[in-house]
C-alpha cells in the first residue's frame, strides 16, 4: 500500500544568498519487509525528483513530528491547528 497525503513547494527565504528552493511530501507505505506501515516524509530540492532524504517514520515518531511542528507554530505566535 502506497498512499500519498500532501505535498507542497516551498519558496526560498529572502536572503543575501539565495537557497534552492525545496519540495516535501508525506504519504503511507508498508512496502518493508516486517509489512509495517509507516508515515514517509520527503524533503528534495527542487527539480532533483529521487536525490533528497526520506524519512520512515513509525507512529511514535511521527507523533513527535508533529508535537515539534505545532510547539514551532505556537512559538511564532501562530495557531498549530488541530
Amino acid at each position: 500500500m502506497r498512499r500519498s497525503i500532501d505535498d507542497d513547494v516551498v519558496p526560498s527565504p529572502p536572503v543575501d544568498d539565495p537557497v534552492p528552493e525545496a519540495c516535501w511530501s508525506v504519504g503511507i507505505s508498508d512496502d518493508y519487509e516486517d509489512a509495517e506501515p509507516r508515515v514517509q516524509v520527503v524533503v528534495e530540492e527542487r527539480g532533483a525528483a529521487g536525490e533528497g532524504l526520506v524519512l520512515h517514520l513509525d507512529a511514535d515518531r511521527a507523533r513527535r513530528l508533529r508535537l515539534a511542528l505545532a510547539s514551532a507554530l505556537d512559538e511564532l505566535g501562530e495557531d498549530p491547528g488541530r
